[in-house]
């Protein structure tokens, strides 16, 4: 019989204490392909040799990873080529996405940045985070962001921002963040962005990446870039794809992805590259004369909240998945990846364990936007195939079907009134999970009605 080196002998003696102990630090959701929208099974399934590879290679991964999200402002998911558009305006992100784990179905937590990165920070929907009440929403240092939960762990954390919005004083979004630069010199305004920031906005990132520092503790970073935000300017090198505002706009997409691209490009040279998930996704859309709107905020249509993900994670085979899923579960992916428990509070649920090949199980989704001092209040509830948007405080309700009506044309609210009642249902028993807490600047919000509060 042969000998097995000391180091083998070792190797054998733990995988038998592993085993014995019933050990599996893998998922035990079976691999599936494509896509996953049937009903939830009620017995487990049987254990597969695809599900033993892949806990094997879940063992042999790093206890903790780092994690990079990228964001690109206003990027409507009708725009990626899986969606069938017209011009290829991001290709640098569809070659991300080929060796990505694709979402389909993916939606903002809001319509607009200061709720929907608010949300994200705060693992929590927006009508949930103490806030100032007005449109461009302040938040509370005592507002426990879940960067700070990294930093507490012993995480580095890293982002740079494009915007004078996020100002340190003005927003309150910079907790936890060991590093926050904001491109200097912007010209500020309320209505537009008249910056071009990806040049500069790149080379504060990659300044980041390179510090020595990141090879000594793990590290999360943030880049939000701000180009294709109105308004939408032409540049040097740029294709031409098609006239006016929507034109304009895809030139912009297409800027800003040559920029993504070097981005990731120099993610993939670094040697943390083979132990680093790169999140990349939008904080909402944008709209250009669907449903009489133009740019975002304001409302909950498909244009303006549903926007793509894309998530490279080491050790995860690439696939599509076209269930609905919602950037309130960001958070709780990234605290996981990172080893860092979630605060109770928090939403959303951890997307580790499709990532890694479990199945991606149907649940609903919520878009959220709180009245402010600009807007009245919406909620927008997926489930399956339909969608039901709720106006202000859910005195009337709209219903679409968004497979047959992806445009949302034709409201079935009234034509189909049992299926409004499933809805409803669906949607009252989620919204009970929202713990809405009242604004601080409560005199001026839009829609307000008389002895309420908010």
């Amino acid at each position: 019989m042969m000998t097995l080196p000391l180091r083998g002998q070792r190797l054998l003696v733990l995988g038998l204490m592993l085993a014995s102990l019933g050990c599996d630090p893998g998922s035990s959701t079976r691999p599936v392909g494509g896509s996953a929208t049937g009903p939830e099974s009620s017995s487990p399934a049987a254990p597969s040799s695809a599900s033993a590879t892949a806990s094997a290679a879940a063992a042999e991964a790093p206890k903790r990873l780092n994690v990079i999200v990228i964001l690109v402002d206003c990027l409507r998911a009708d725009r990626m080529p899986w969606a069938g558009y017209r011009y290829p305006v991001v290709p640098r992100i569809a070659e991300f996405a080929e060796r990505a784990v694709r979402y389909t179905r993916f939606y903002a937590l809001s319509s607009y940045t200061a709720m929907s990165v608010g949300g994200i920070y705060a693992a929590r929907y927006p009508s949930e985070v103490r806030r100032s009440g007005y449109f461009f929403s302040s938040y509370p240092a005592d507002e426990l962001m879940f960067p700070e939960l990294l930093q507490q762990a012993n995480v580095r954390t890293l982002a740079a921002q494009g915007h004078w919005y996020f100002n340190k004083e003005k927003a309150g979004l910079h907790q936890g963040f060991d590093v926050w630069e904001i491109v200097p010199d912007l010209k500020k305004s309320n209505t537009t962005d008249q910056n071009i920031t990806s040049p500069k906005y790149l080379e504060m990132a990659l300044a980041h990446l390179s510090d020595p520092a990141n090879t000594e503790q793990p590290f999360f970073a943030w880049y939000h870039f701000l180009d294709p935000h109105d308004m939408y300017m032409g540049h040097k090198g740029t294709p031409k794809f098609g006239r006016g505002a929507p034109g304009l706009y895809d030139g912009e997409l297409h800027f800003t992805d040559r920029h993504v691209g070097k981005l990731l490009d120099f993610i993939a040279a670094q040697p943390w590259a083979d132990h680093t998930a790169v999140i990349l996704s939008a904080d909402h859309g944008e709209t250009f004369g669907e449903h009489d709107m133009y740019r975002h905020g304001f409302e909950l249509w498909e244009e303006l909240i549903h926007v793509p993900l894309l998530v490279h994670l080491p050790g995860s085979e690439p696939r599509t998945i076209d269930v609905p899923r919602s950037a309130v579960d960001l958070a709780p992916t990234i605290l996981e990846l990172l080893a860092v428990q979630p605060d109770p509070s928090y939403q959303g649920v951890s997307l580790v364990a499709e990532l890694r090949g479990g199945e991606p199980k149907p649940r609903p989704v919520i878009a959220d936007l709180p009245r402010t001092s600009d807007n009245d209040r919406r909620r927008a509830f997926i489930w399956g195939k339909h969608k039901l948007i709720a106006h202000g405080d859910d005195e009337y309700f709209k219903l679409f079907d968004l497979q047959a009506d992806p445009q949302e044309q034709r409201d079935l609210a009234r034509k189909e009134p049992e299926l409004l009642k499933q809805m409803l249902k669906r949607y009252q028993d989620t919204s009970k999970t929202i713990k809405d807490v009242c604004p601080k600047m409560r005199k001026k919000l839009k829609g307000k009605k008389k002895g309420k509060d908010c």
